[in-house]
């Protein structure tokens, strides 16, 4: 008896298990239609079943003990029953209906064996799998088939991996050209079936081809969230999903008129001139209006964008809306320009704009950040631009301010900036909460095909790193193109994370208007030149379904070239090209009305004794109770302690004062870098880490006082090109802000060099741009091999823009007319308290320049390299030339020679000459502000020795290093009157040596010829 009741209670569990899976199959009659019903036989649940009622539990049982006896005893029906569920046969096939007096089973043609049930439930269970395969292979690689390519010649290959999918493929899975009219239950992972949850198999494969194989191809299902999945897949598999209202239709025509039109206009008045039109992709401009009215919908206020140079005159034209005058004046060459700067050539410069969005009705602000030609390097500058805008206005979500990103198919493949933005995405301190990237896909890079440009199926793979959906979509079909742009931002909206839009396009021209594509690409220039425009089919398409008539389409034409007639010939009215009206990123409370500083007076940088002490205590202290930290770092923390009541700073804590006072006074600080948190050299320690408790961390520069600005410091990613551009564009949101990036090694720059050479050191001059960001480069000569020795002093000075062989006029504000006419700020401190003061005076300086600070590495421990809190006091300032103090400053005339140096050399240099006891023969002068050079304050202590002679002194190569740049100064300065002597390094190809003996050997020889009289 106990057999039978777990036999029952099996049957039951198990008949509810199944019929879970599916409750329907397929029941055909000799020569009837095909119908359905449901499988009550098979697969019904307990309920449906009396003999598995628990009220005719008894009857069962006096059935069972009946059969047990003798199987002859119950009807046939029982006994097939109990036979099967005593081998262990699956409930719902122990059952088998009774047959009927004509010996024909109810609904069937005979009654089918055990075997042939089994074999047809596993046949129908298989079949179903099958189908769920099918489905995922859509869902997964659907993309590979889809009509992507306007020109019909893809440039995508997948000949590795076939895509066994469509009508004639289901073999592949199991399945028979005869299953094509089964009725298929769906899986909860697809919405095709829209209200119905079976479909047959023909359908099934129809509607999967409308959602993932025609125009748009999605890429998707290498993300590891299951709800992101399941959003996408309603987004694109929900049947007549993409439909668009007949206003939408017209309105996309409209756009589709600007910017078609655009092109048209401007090839016909300068079909000479560059100006890397749109020509092939013209959908773009409908694309970025479609991404920003959706984002305005959904509470964005400031999109910050980024773009090479293809589009970039129609992008100003007709989505940022500059006046379209003010782009023709670009094509203008007799005109000059009203502002300072060298200037940029037209479709690298950018645009501010804030205006009100007709979709939204509420107003947007557009910026389009100015690059260079290098493709890709603005990309972590608008990302950085866009987190300082974010962090300004509290929005911690990134639900007001958004980013952006357009770019060609061949950089998004080909430049390792890509990824390594990609990769800050999802950092804690650089994420700007998702960001739209918009791929122009030329399938084509300059003269360089696709097969030979990039080792992925797509230009776009490199989004996979970051789980981005990828949503390729043939631009030649509008109304394709803003579905999935309205699902870009959508998606950027819900979930805070990147997307990219693949726009499939081709380029009508060559690299730009001038140049002829046919010498290297024949075939693929032979189907452009026979392409038909997508706004004629477009306007076709409308035509043909009545949503606007051939004359209105032509009026709508006629009035926008009307527009652009009249704005070219307001542009031959102008007289002057006005750079500033092209700016990114105005500050207009920081300037005059006409752009200029409010004051040139020279900012007080020294702060109370009281503030010294204040912050100092602070930097010696663990603001957080019962916080746990290293038996380290409380040694360093006693120091500070010690140092503070004896009036001392070392490195960091002249640091500390300087970031410490600016927090105070409302000025927000960021340092980020690798390491940059506890320091390379394990000197700052501004985050402290409790020891007992994970992730417990303690900041004690944000407890200086209530009412201070928000101190942030972070560890970046392993990436120097990346984090500095990132920090560039933190830098140019506002004014207000000292914004520093450290070097993990000085040397660790020249992978940031783009942005360096196209930004920080030119960006003023090409885009009217101001900048104050500070880099923190660690350099010298420590005998620790010639990669962690020099962060290549030689390289930032030669790209200063003042004259080496012109002496400037000397007048009253002459430092700070210097540093408002220089590109940028380079300076060697050689103590604490100058540090200190060029710190703050970044930020008190009543315009802004790129700071290049080197800083020390053994001076950071240094016993002599400290400072007292009388040099950083109210009345105390930067010091751009420290002069000699000691004895041979009491008599100048018997002075035999001055060494002018800069930076750590002067420790060894005094010390040497002390050795030697020449105190009172040789003095030692330091510059401690390179560039603008100090003529000024050099001309007096030439003039103050004037029987010395004068000698330059580095421990960098003579090729290196600051010689270069300083010689020729030092000579203009003295009207070449003497001779300016060298004592260093020799001339080397690397930086240093790599052998410690051979490093203090080369010291000694340095400093022996210093010292030879």
């Amino acid at each position: 008896m106990y057999g039978l009741r777990t036999t029952v209670a099996r049957l039951g569990s198990t008949a509810q298990a199944v019929q879970s899976i599916t409750h329907s199959r397929p029941l055909r009659v000799r020569g009837a239609p095909r119908t359905f019903e449901p499988m009550r036989r098979l697969f019904g649940s307990v309920s449906s079943e009396p003999f598995l009622n628990a009220t005719s539990s008894n009857y069962v049982e006096e059935m069972y003990y009946a059969w047990l006896e003798n199987p002859k005893n119950v009807h046939k029906s029982w006994d097939v029953f109990f036979r099967n569920a005593n081998a262990g046969v699956p409930p719902g096939l122990a059952y088998q209906s009774p047959l009927h007096l004509n010996g024909m089973s109810q609904g069937a043609g005979s009654a089918p064996s055990l075997l042939e049930a089994q074999a047809n439930t596993k046949k129908l269970v298989a079949d179903h799998l099958a189908v769920h395969t099918l489905i995922r292979a859509y869902q997964v690689r659907g993309h590979h088939i889809a009509k992507l390519d306007p020109l019909g010649i893809s440039c995508v290959d997948f000949d590795d991996a076939p895509c066994a999918v469509g009508f004639q493929n289901v073999g592949f899975y199991g399945l028979a050209e005869s299953d094509l009219d089964k009725v298929f239950r769906l899986p909860t992972t697809t919405f095709i079936g829209g209200g119905e949850s079976a479909l047959p198999l023909r359908e099934i494969i129809r509607r999967l081809e409308l959602a993932y194989c025609q125009h748009i191809g999605v890429e998707f299902m290498f993300i590891n969230d299951v709800e992101q999945c399941q959003w996408i897949r309603q987004k694109f598999e929900t049947p007549d999903i993409m439909r668009f209202s007949d206003a939408e239709k017209r309105t996309l025509l409209g756009r589709m008129i600007r910017s078609t039109r655009f092109e048209e206009f401007s090839q016909r008045k300068w079909s000479s001139e560059k100006r890397f039109g749109l020509e092939g992709c013209e959908s773009l401009i409908p694309a970025l209006k479609t991404i920003i009215d959706m984002s305005s919908q959904r509470g964005v206020e400031s999109v910050i964008m980024g773009m090479p140079h293809r589009g970039r005159l129609n992008v100003l034209a007709n989505v940022i809306r500059k006046e379209l005058e003010q782009i023709f004046c670009q094509f203008d060459s007799k005109l000059e320009a009203a502002d300072e700067g060298s200037g940029d050539v037209k479709y690298h410069l950018g645009m501010y704009h804030k205006r009100m969005n007709r979709v939204s009705d509420k107003y947007i602000t557009l910026s389009l950040v100015a690059n260079p030609s290098h493709l890709e390097a603005v990309d972590p500058v608008v990302q950085g631009k866009t987190k300082a805008e974010q962090f300004y206005s509290g929005d911690t979500e990134g639900k007001r301010v958004m980013s952006l990103l357009l770019h060609g198919d061949a950089a998004f493949a080909g430049q390792g900036i890509v990824y390594e933005t990609f990769h800050l995405s999802d950092l804690p301190s650089y994420t700007t909460h998702g960001t739209i990237h918009v791929v122009v896909n030329n399938q084509i890079g300059f003269t360089t095909d696709p097969r030979m440009a990039r080792s992925s199926p797509y230009p776009t793979d490199v989004a996979r790193v970051v789980n981005a959906p990828i949503f390729h979509v043939n631009a030649d079909d509008p109304e394709a193109v803003i579905y999935v742009c309205k699902v870009a931002a959508e998606w950027r909206n819900t979930f805070h994370k990147d997307v990219v839009v693949d726009l499939v396009c081709y380029r009508r021209n060559g690299h730009n208007e001038i140049d002829e594509p046919m010498f290297t690409q024949p075939l693929m220039y032979k189907r452009i030149k026979n392409q038909k425009g997508v706004l004629q089919k477009f306007a076709q398409k409308l035509i043909g379904q009545g949503v606007v008539s051939a004359q209105k389409y032509e009026e709508e034409v006629a009035k926008y070239d009307k527009i652009c007639e009249d704005a070219y010939a307001r542009a031959k009215d102008e007289k002057i090209l006005h750079p500033k009206h092209w700016l990114d990123s105005p500050w207009p409370d920081f300037f005059t009305l006409d752009g200029q500083p409010k004051n040139m007076s020279r900012p007080h940088t020294g702060i109370t004794e009281e503030e010294l002490q204040h912050i100092g205590n602070i930097a010696a202290s663990v603001p957080e109770k019962d916080f746990t930290i290293h038996g380290g770092l409380s040694r360093i923390l006693k120091g500070r302690a010690n140092m503070v009541n004896q009036r001392l700073c070392d490195w960091a804590l002249g640091e500390y004062m300087a970031f410490g006072s600016l927090l105070k006074d409302g000025i927000h600080v960021r340092l980020s870098g690798q390491d940059a948190e506890r320091g390379t050299f394990s000197h700052r320690h501004h985050v402290l880490h409790d020891q007992n408790v994970d992730k417990r961390i303690c900041i004690p520069m944000n407890y200086i006082s209530a009412n201070q600005a928000p101190y942030t410091v972070c560890n970046s990613s392993l990436s120097e090109y990346g984090v500095l551009g990132f920090e560039l564009g933190f830098a140019m949101a506002s004014p207000n802000a000292l914004i520093l990036w450290e070097a993990q090694f000085g040397d660790f720059n020249n992978t940031a060099q783009c942005i360096i050479d196209q930004f920080i050191s030119s960006g003023q001059a090409k885009w009217v741009r101001q900048n104050g960001i500070v880099l923190l480069l660690p350099h010298g000569m420590e005998g620790m091999g010639p990669e962690h020795s020099s962060a290549r002093p030689e390289r930032f000075l030669q790209m200063c823009n003042d004259d080496r062989d012109v002496f400037p006029k000397l007048t009253e504000d002459f430092s700070m007319r210097q540093l408002y006419d220089c590109n940028w700020i380079v300076v060697y401190c050689s103590n604490p308290a100058n540090y200190f003061h060029v710190l703050r005076r970044q930020i008190l300086l009543p315009f802004r320049k790129p700071l290049i600070v080197f800083t020390p590495k053994s001076l950071l421990r240094h016993l002599e390299a400290k400072s007292s809190f009388d040099d950083m006091l109210p009345g105390t300032g930067f010091k751009r030339l420290i002069p000699d103090n000691g004895p041979a400053s009491a008599n100048p005339k018997h002075v035999r020679r001055v060494i002018f140096c800069t930076g750590k050399v002067y420790y060894e240099l005094t010390r040497e000459r002390t050795n030697r006891g020449l105190d009172s023969d040789v003095a030692v002068v330091r510059i401690e502000q390179l560039s603008p050079f100090p003529f000024d304050l050099v001309k007096n202590e030439t003039e103050r020795f004037p029987n010395a002679d004068l000698m330059w002194c580095q421990e960098e190569h003579k090729n290196q290093g600051f010689y270069d740049y300083v010689k020729p100064r030092i000579r203009t300065t003295i009207n070449r009157s003497r001779p300016v002597w060298y004592a260093g390094r020799e001339s080397a190809a690397a930086p240093a040596t790599g052998n410690k003996k051979t490093h203090l050997m080369e010291l000694q020889r340095l400093l022996d010829t210093a010292f030879e009289l």
